[in-house]
């Protein structure tokens, strides 16, 4: 038999032998606490399994239950619009005739049963081959959606003794802003231009917000009442924006405030047409007159550039794919280092640099360029000295629109040749102190000096 190797180590190998009999002891044993803890888990299901309540049968209804009346359900009802005859325009009487529009006449009068005045603009029906309008279609359409506090209140439609006889009932303001400057000795203070453009903007903002483009923007078309508040009106030209890409007309906006890329034939468009002609209406607020008066489409892109600069390659991307970009002769290589805006409406007299800055955004030559209402809303402008005049403190001034008339009492001056009233005569004064006697007499006071 052979003897015991020499590198055996017998106390080692036992205690190998006792670990590895503990971990296997120890592996059954935790086995088996697993196989405890699932049985304890299929038994606690199969007892809540027990404890649920069968399912309840259906019982048929008694006969008393099934002649029974079910009870009545009130139900919510809401005020919502209907179809109804107009109303005749008889029941306004018309005051007077305020102007001649290119789609309408507009007066204004009285509704005879309340005694409101209110304005009355009869569509003009030029090509009644052609069917209702257009225009007023639109103008309606856009009046019933866009309601503000700076847009014009569309009342009702009302009807006259025949079809063709169409007039919108509006509310009556006072002024609008191009015959009231024009009757204006000078143009407005700063502080009543930032409450007017303000207004003007908050309004032009909402219109973009619900998809509205309006593309006639100027001051015939911007009303103002005596309390201060300034409200867009005359619709006929707006429209809801159409998907990208999508082919517009290019003959709208008025020639003074149409943007450059209209003139040169865009037939895509946006929102930033209106803010052109917004910076348009800015501009004429602090002028007093229009700042860019084109006699034709030729005349008024030269004094857009001469006013806003030459645009370049860099400046304006894309300029030259302009449909009618490509007959102009303007130097290409040419870089317009300032825009001469300020200098050629010598703004530096009429307004702060920072709001020269914003006339120059809006009237920025590219489109992409020009801020959004919002951002214009948001303008440092607004927020330096002098702040907007409040809408009460706004002055007034007398309505043509209404018939309105300033008194003038103050005296002429002297002309050639007038002699001198008091001249050789002898005129007593001693009567306009007669009869002081009679008045009460008090303490009076005493001037102490020193």
């Amino acid at each position: 038999m052979a003897g015991a190797s020499r590198w055996a180590d017998d106390e080692a190998d036992k205690a190998e032998d006792a670990r590895r009999k503990k971990e296997k002891e120890e592996k059954k044993r935790q086995k088996l606490a697993k196989q405890q803890a699932e049985q304890e888990a299929t038994a606690r299901a199969q007892q809540e399994s027990s404890d649920r309540p069968a399912k309840r049968r259906k019982l048929s209804a008694s006969p008393e239950v099934e002649n029974a009346k079910p009870a009545e359900r009130k139900l919510l009802r809401f005020e919502a619009g209907g179809w109804g005859p107009c109303r005749h325009v008889n029941n306004f009487e018309t005051l007077n005739q305020i102007e001649e529009g290119s789609y309408g006449w507009v007066s204004r009068a009285r509704e005879s049963s309340t005694g409101e005045i209110v304005a009355l603009k009869k569509v003009k029906m030029d090509y009644k081959e052609d069917g209702f309008p257009i225009t007023a279609l639109r103008e309606i359409s856009m009046l019933q959606k866009a309601r503000h506090a700076h847009i014009v209140d569309l009342r009702e439609v009302v009807m006259g003794d025949s079809f063709d006889e169409v007039v919108l009932v509006m509310e009556f303001l006072e002024h609008d802003l191009k015959t009231l400057q024009d009757n204006m000795a000078d143009p407005f203070g700063e502080s009543e231009v930032k409450l007017l453009l303000r207004q003007l903007t908050s309004a032009v903002s909402f219109l973009h917000t619900n998809h509205i483009l309006h593309r006639d923007l100027k001051t015939s078309n911007i009303l103002l009442n005596n309390r201060g508040v300034l409200k867009i009106a005359d619709f006929g030209m707006a429209r809801f924006i159409p998907p990208p890409h999508a082919p517009l007309t290019q003959l709208v906006v008025t020639l003074w405030y149409r943007a450059p890329e209209l003139l040169l034939g865009a037939t895509e468009y946006d929102t930033s047409v209106d803010i052109w002609s917004l910076g348009c209406i800015f501009g004429e607020l602090l002028h007093g007159n229009p700042i860019l008066p084109g006699a034709n489409e030729v005349e008024q892109l030269s004094t857009i550039f001469r006013v806003c600069g030459l645009p370049s390659e860099k400046s304006w991307p894309g300029f030259w794919r302009l449909p009618n970009a490509k007959s102009l002769k303007v130097p290409r290589d040419r870089e317009t280092r300032i825009s001469p805006l300020r200098e050629a409406l010598g703004l530096h007299s009429r307004t702060t640099n920072t709001g020269a800055g914003l006339l120059e955004e809006l009237l920025a030559l590219n489109p992409e360029s020009r801020p959004d209402a919002d951002q214009v809303l948001r303008h440092a402008y607004f927020k330096e000295s002098p702040k907007p005049i409040a809408p009460e403190m706004f002055p007034t001034f007398p309505s043509k629109a209404g018939l309105e008339k300033r008194r003038k009492r103050s005296p002429h001056a002297p002309r050639r040749g007038d002699a001198p009233a008091l001249a050789g005569k002898d005129i007593d004064f001693s009567n306009i102190f007669a009869g002081r006697e009679d008045e009460q007499k008090g303490a009076g006071f005493r001037l102490r000096v020193g």
